[in-house]
């Protein structure tokens, strides 16, 4: 794709981007104002990090990272947080600045006029009542003169080893644009024991010596203990009452009974977050050993390739950081589905 110039909005350590290069896309440029990221992003994607606010990004700036180039994408997952579930529940905890970062995706849409564009972001969006949003996007998209087109994607029907739930929008200056069919049912779903089954088995608070990024939170005694008590697929329900914490035992926290579980071999992983090494952050527990899951195992989920480097060979690894990093990122494979899309529709103008 050599006459195609992408650039990655909101870019992070660079999952999207990367499920572009594994599709020999051109990727120009990431842009995110997270400084952190830029390791990661640089060297695994030999594509240049702009460490900058989408807000005070032009278009001119834009279109001189385009150049020359035949087709421009501009693709990107502005920041989820503010759209989901959580922000629902308690709508006065939401950051107005972040949800407004859409309404900037869109005014570099109208300063620049890329051939295509893809957006990703959570289900909840599409319905988001505090501010229209997703209705304004897609109205200045079709005023634009842009084909659309959205849907709410399964991951696991993408062959991504992980129960998660996006909205993908594709919209194009040269036609209908969709997404490729699912390649993936309940048949051959790839589930947990798929992606990370083979990992040698590692303790709470221990690296593995032949990989840094293998490595399991230390859990506290009272929670080594609770993890002992859980059985394959449960969850802190299955608890003796002296484990339980106090919140669990009222009616309010009934309503949370995958919080402490372990996952399950045969069925996708739930969906990776920003904290999900932290067994009590939801069911992030190994399905056999007695803790959370390691960054290796949770960068594995989010189907980044084990060659992806998230720090340098001779640093410790940042563990909170690197955990947000890769809880925030799209999964790799996703990125290759959406590039993949792109491509046919790409093809089929040439026919």
């Amino acid at each position: 794709m050599k006459d195609v110039a992408v650039i990655d909005l909101f870019c992070g350590i660079g999952g999207l981007t990367h499920g572009f290069i594994q599709e020999n896309f051109n990727v120009v440029a990431g842009i995110d104002i997270d400084e952190s990221c830029k390791f990661a992003f640089e060297t695994n994607n030999n594509s240049k990090f702009i460490s900058k606010s989408i807000s005070d990004i032009t278009g001119e700036e834009i279109i001189k990272l385009f150049g020359k180039a035949k087709k421009k994408v501009l693709i990107g997952c502005a920041p989820c947080q503010p759209f989901s579930s959580y922000t629902f529940k308690d709508p006065e905890k939401k950051d107005n600045d972040k949800w407004k970062l859409l309404y900037d995706f869109e005014r570099l849409i109208q300063e620049t006029k890329p051939d295509i564009i893809s957006m990703e972001n959570v289900p909840q969006l599409v319905n988001f009542k505090k501010a229209p949003v997703f209705q304004d996007f897609l109205y200045s998209l079709e005023t634009e003169g842009y084909s659309v087109h959205y849907e709410i994607v399964s991951c696991q029907e993408y062959g991504i080893p992980q129960n998660r739930k996006r909205l993908v929008l594709l919209a194009s200056k040269h036609g209908p644009i969709t997404l490729i069919p699912k390649t993936h049912d309940n048949e051959n779903f790839v589930t947990v024991k798929d992606a990370i089954g083979y990992l040698p088995p590692i303790e709470d608070g221990e690296y593995h010596p032949n990989d840094k990024l293998h490595f399991a939170r230390k859990l506290s005694t009272s929670n080594k203990a609770r993890i002992q008590n859980t059985p394959y697929g449960g969850s802190w329900t299955d608890w003796p009452e002296n484990l339980k914490l106090a919140c669990h035992k009222k009616d309010s926290g009934k309503s949370y009974s995958s919080v402490y579980g372990r996952m399950k071999w045969e069925e996708p992983s739930p969906t990776m977050t920003t904290q999900c090494i932290g067994y009590g952050n939801g069911r992030f527990g190994h399905p056999e050993q007695d803790r959370g899951i390691s960054l290796r195992e949770a960068a594995i989920l989010q189907s980044f390739p084990g060659t992806y480097k998230f720090a340098p060979d001779d640093e410790d690894i940042p563990i909170v950081k690197v955990a947000r990093q890769i809880g925030n990122a799209v999964p790799v494979k996703l990125g290759e589905i959406i590039a993949r899309s792109i491509k046919e529709h790409l093809k089929s103008l040439k026919g």
